[in-house]
């Protein structure tokens, strides 16, 4: 795999159980690179490793005045520079490939990951990790996969070189033979400390990170508190104690650094003191003794790279872990395997939306409106309809077809779900909408159903130079807009994808009534003949849809419509309306027993309530003129 072949066509299926087995995965995935890489590096090392050995044959021919062996010494070392030039110029060539396409394997890998759960990623891994997985560790765990190779030249080279001074000088070859491995080896009591360390840095850094964004995330709301100060100084603290840890890693890498040049430099010292004493009874050549010191000497380049591959599997072993750990996340589907699975005839199938384990069904080509006291359990809910069970269960079933035994694609086709934190990518209002779309639905429709004018404007006002509003720019997230001016660019865009099944999680809980009102007549206009479930408690949305469906403790207890439902049922109108116990007791007589005209005073107090148009003196009042009329 080149670099230009990128991406790949198919990343494959990890080993996740452990971050050391994905590193393992990841090599022999790369196997055909590690070993052009390994040969490149033999070459290189082995070249530049024998050029003690032509120096030393020179100078000895210049002692013996021989002009044959020096112009062999010559040659021989205008071949190992050529040799050098060409394996460092390739090694690096096929280092840096093995490093990209490693991490770029990594990056699809998460990608894949990221859209099969969907948002159910999120809820079982924190945002945060997932970036720093997929941004700095994706190249820690390149640059080990990458270093691998060159340290496995390395270490062949050594092992030659040692060999091959026993045999040139076997009194000082046995000396060196003895020296090498115990440098290679001294720093490798140092690693689990340094690595301890550097864990604990990243730690703190993660941790200094997370508070950074939350500080930036939430900037507008500490400053209208007074709380900036607050947390500045806790970020200071953060700061101090990633300071505090790097420092002490640093220390320790020093250290292991230090013992790399302090035994090569201990071993010449003994190579040389030796090898005077054998040239003095005569045993070793002046040549010999100059090729074997320059061999140490040039070998600690290659030990060099003992000391990188330790560096480089305990920075990328816990980033590993971290990778594998969201790499083993799986669906939470009924069945091994589903979500994978076909199915006969073309696309998605069509029909009602049902869940199971609710009892919920929303009509084909009707707008459903689901009513959940609780909020959490409205979001999973939600995100359950879309095919992302949070937990293991029963599939939801789309025109009596489980979604989990469709294709992922053709199920995220059919039903889209816009939860109720709805993300905004930074770029131009058009880049927004540049989502895949049935074609039917067109921007400018689905911009005016979700009541985005002054939106427009805004963000035209905010651009230099956009004058038409789909070349306006978007901060990142929207952080420039309200909160009710990004739920409505969201919405927009949800409409205009127009999906066969559309779910929406709380669509208008930050936009005003009046807009609201507004908001759902656009949503029933342009979704007529299409199936739309909205999840919320607003009596302006309830009131326009077709069926009302009212989920308590984790199953459907009243159908209906909105009126209907809060003249009926004392729990639904408890959620609507957001009454007291005292108000539920009054509200609570029998169907039959009921005042005519109380729906219609009921209906009118749960949306002058959404409203703030009266006070609850106000509708109490109107509710007892009804009934003393009576």
């Amino acid at each position: 795999m080149q670099i230009q072949d990128l991406p790949y066509p198919d990343p494959g299926v990890p080993d996740a159980r452990s971050g050391s087995r994905f590193l393992w995965w990841l090599f022999r995935n790369q196997l055909g690179g590690q070993l052009k890489s390994l040969a490149w590096g033999l070459l290189h090392f082995l070249s530049v490793s024998a050029l003690p050995l032509c120096v030393g044959v020179a100078v000895q021919a210049v002692v013996d005045h021989s002009g044959r062996r020096l112009a062999l010494a010559g040659g021989l070392l205008a071949l190992c520079c050529l040799g050098s030039a060409l394996g460092d110029t390739f090694l690096h060539r096929t280092a840096v490939t093995n490093w990209i396409t490693a991490a770029a394997r990594v990056q699809q890998l998460l990608a894949h990951k990221a859209a099969n759960l969907g948002s159910a990623l999120t809820r079982r891994v924190a945002a945060g990790e997932v970036v720093a997985v997929s941004t700095g560790d994706v190249e820690k765990i390149g640059w080990f996969v990458e270093a691998w190779s060159r340290f496995t030249a390395a270490a062949v080279t050594v092992v030659v070189v040692c060999a091959g001074l026993v045999v040139y000088q076997p009194a000082l070859g046995v000396v060196v033979a003895v020296g090498l491995p115990v440098l290679a080896l001294a720093a490798l009591p140092l690693l689990p400390r340094a690595t301890r360390r550097a864990d604990f840095q990243r730690e703190k850094a993660g941790r200094a990170t997370e508070l950074a964004s939350d500080t930036v995330a939430g900037l507008r709301v500490l400053r209208g508190i007074g709380g900036e100060e607050l947390f500045l100084d806790r970020y200071r603290r953060a700061s101090q104690e990633v300071r505090h840890a790097a420092v002490r890693s640093a220390r320790m890498w020093s250290l292991i650094a230090a013992i790399q040049v302090l035994l090569p430099g201990l071993l010449l010292i003994a190579v040389v003191w030796y090898g005077v004493h054998l040239a003095r009874q005569g045993r070793v050549e002046i040549g010999e003794l100059v090729a074997v010191y320059s061999s140490v000497m040039i070998l600690t380049y290659p030990l060099r790279h003992f000391e990188e591959i330790a560096m480089a599997y305990s920075f990328s072993r816990p980033s590993a872990t971290r990778a594998a750990r969201v790499l083993s996340l799986e669906r939470a589907t009924s069945a091994e395997g589903s979500g994978d699975r076909g199915r006969d005839g073309d696309g998605p199938p069509g029909g009602d939306l049902y869940d199971p384990a609710t009892g919920l069904l929303a009509p084909s080509g009707r707008l459903t409106a689901v009513v959940c006291g609780d909020p959490d359990a409205a979001g999973l809910l939600a995100e359950r309809l879309g095919g992302h069970p949070a937990d293991q269960g029963t599939s939801v079933l789309l025109g009596g077809v489980p979604l989990d035994e469709l294709p992922l694609d053709a199920a995220r086709t059919a039903v889209l779900v816009q939860d109720k934190d709805p993300v905004l990518l930074s770029g131009t209002l058009r880049e927004l909408l540049d989502v895949p779309a049935s074609g039917d639905v067109g921007a400018e429709e689905a911009l005016a159903a979700a009541q985005c004018a002054d939106v427009l404007a805004a963000l035209v006002q905010g651009s230099l130079d956009a004058e038409d509003p789909m070349d306006a720019r978007i901060t990142e997230r929207g952080r420039s807009l309200s909160g009710g001016q990004r739920q409505r660019l969201a919405l927009a865009r949800s409409l205009f994808t127009d999906p066969e099944v559309l779910v929406l999680d709380e669509p208008t809980s930050a936009v005003d009534s009046h807009t609201e009102a507004r908001i759902a007549q656009g949503i029933r206009d342009l979704r007529a003949g299409r199936t739309t479930v909205v999840f919320t408690s607003s009596p302006l949305l309830l009131d326009h849809a077709d069926r009302v469906v009212l989920v308590h403790e984790g199953e459907v207890v009243a159908v209906g419509v909105h009126r209907e439902l809060v003249r009926k049922e004392p729990r639904y109108r408890a959620v609507v309306t957001r009454e007291t116990d005292e108000e539920a007791a009054s509200d609570g007589v029998p169907i039959d027993r009921q005042v005519p005209g109380k729906e219609d005073a009921l209906h009118k107090r749960d949306v002058v309530r959404e409203q703030g148009a009266l006070n609850e003196r106000d509708l109490l009042h109107e509710l007892e003129e009804i009934e003393e009329s009576a």
